[in-house]
């Protein structure tokens, strides 16, 4: 049989070490075989496809070598660094992550990690659901990638950029596309990269929108926003693609221009109705922004088009549990799992639905099935959640225990500290509570849950100059806590007197 049918054959099947193993022997016996370095290019770029329209995570350093400004005094809703507080929930409801951002339904790039303020928050803050270690940043990730690729070559890597003449392979675009593809993608290289998509968009005599999707992402994975912006605007002049309209919105993603993405995906909508893609990315906007209503909106948009889409369905279960209806949220979660969607997430979500649904006996079986299913990164989440559990049944030993085992699986628990200084505090043992109240502060300065609950316990040792101090933190990071307030003029009534 021909070796370059066998190649082809295990390139559809993506079995792309066997396809580049019998493509390598082909080029061999002729290096000019041109099918074969085209088919053996593919295959390196297929291995470790990225796909550049999702919003990358932001890493330590992006979030400290962040050279855009924005408003000190921006308008609410109109900025994803500071978001609107004010979203039809409490936020004592609703879990909150660093940047002040309501946790979503579904782990995605950008919904989990914070913007820490300093370096030390930077390398301890910033953690997703599905790693427990800090998130580094996208440029490393790519050059790991590139670094990784060069190493499974013995003689060196497969091209020799230098060597190249991109005029050359810019005149041919059967060729000069999956090169760019192998450049860009699989060796990290995007300086040449830039070059041969330059390169090649003269040649087309700047009427090819393709190329200049490409020379877009050269940019944007160089900062050059702003150039990526005119890139992108002039490929949508030549031809409407979906994945343009993503990329740009990508693009003022970066720029904190939430407003303007939303009209780009609007405009997208109005050449692709009911496009889910872009329905999905308006109501992630909104979801970033805390508007979780015109987020619901856009979810059910998007249901109403694909009614098998996982993030839709999660981010709704999400929003009917915190909004007190647990009953519904349940439906929802088991709609995942009809669907196969088997993991700890779902059975920790479903066992807090049947719990506050008052199903005691699902709520059980649900949680031992999320431990059996659980690894190391979350299960001192569900650890803690069945924490929660056991001191709504009034059982303070079990709750112990488990906020013991939360922070053995997660000693940077800061939610688990915070609550086992209130247990501490039930036992009258102050030194204790607040010791676990001060460990919960500093792992989490964002959360008011320790700041109030120091503030009583120092008030109640007379300690009226700390325990003001830690309510008026309380209040920055929650102003809308009635409690708080109370207890602030009560302070303020004391100091006066003194």
């Amino acid at each position: 049989m021909d070796p370059m049918f066998i190649a082809m054959s295990y390139f559809r099947r993506r079995k792309f070490d066997g396809c580049i193993e019998i493509c390598t022997k082909i080029l061999l016996k002729n290096p000019y075989d041109q099918g074969a370095w085209l088919l053996k290019t593919r295959a390196y770029t297929e291995q470790v496809y990225v796909d550049e329209v999702e919003v990358d995570e932001e890493g330590i350093a992006e979030m400290l070598m962040d050279d855009t400004s924005i408003a000190q005094v921006a308008r609410p809703g109109t900025s994803l660094k500071k978001p609107a507080t004010s979203s039809g929930q409490a936020q004592a409801m609703r879990p909150m992550s660093n940047a002040g951002r309501p946790l979503s339904g579904f782990v995605r790039p950008g919904t989990q990690g914070g913007r820490p303020g300093t370096m030390e928050q930077a390398i301890k803050a910033p953690r997703t659901a599905s790693t427990a270690r800090p998130v580094t940043s996208a440029s490393g990730r790519f050059v790991r990638l590139g670094t990784a690729s060069m190493l499974s070559q013995p003689d060196g890597p497969f091209i020799n950029l230098s060597k190249i003449n991109f005029s050359k392979y810019a005149q041919r675009p059967n060729l000069s596309k999956a090169l760019f593809e192998y450049i860009f993608l699989h060796e990290n290289d995007v300086r040449n990269a830039l070059q041969l998509a330059a390169e090649a968009t003269a040649a087309a005599d700047f009427k090819d929108w393709w190329w200049k999707v490409q020379l877009a992402k050269c940019y944007y994975r160089l900062g050059l926003y702003r150039d990526a912006e005119k890139q992108l605007k002039s490929a949508l002049r030549d031809e409407d693609i979906v994945d343009t309209y993503l990329y740009l919105c990508k693009v003022y993603v970066k720029l904190d221009q939430p407003l303007t993405a939303i009209e780009v995906y609007t405009k997208g909508l109005e050449k692709f109705p009911k496009e889910t893609t872009l329905l999905t990315g308006i109501a992630r906007i909104y979801e970033m922004l805390n508007d979780m209503t015109n987020a619901v909106k856009y979810y059910k948009q998007v249901l109403e088009s694909d009614n098998t889409h996982v993030e839709a369905i999660s981010c709704i279960a999400t929003n009917h549990f915190y909004s007190d209806q647990p009953e519904v949220a349940l439906k929802f979660f088991r709609r995942l799992l009809q669907m196969g969607v088997y993991n700890a997430e779902i059975y920790n979500n479903l066992g807090l639905c049947c719990f506050y649904a008052q199903q005691y006996d699902m709520s059980l079986n649900c949680f031992t099935r999320a431990l059996s299913l659980a690894s190391d990164d979350n299960m001192a989440d569900i650890w803690y959640n069945i924490s929660h559990v056991a001191i709504d049944i009034g059982d303070t030993k079990l709750a112990y225990q488990c906020l013991r085992l939360t922070l053995a699986a997660d000693n940077d628990h800061a939610e688990a500290y915070n609550n086992l200084g209130v247990l501490e505090l039930r036992k009258t043992s102050l030194d204790g509570a607040r010791s676990y109240f001060q460990q919960s502060m500093k792992l989490a300065p964002g959360m008011y849950e320790p700041h109030y609950n120091l503030a009583h316990i120092s008030d109640k040792v007379g300690d009226i100059q700390t325990s003001y101090n830690s309510i008026k933190k309380s209040l920055e990071n929650f102003p809308d806590h009635a409690e708080g307030k109370t207890l602030l003029k009560d302070l303020q009534a004391k100091l006066a007197a003194i």
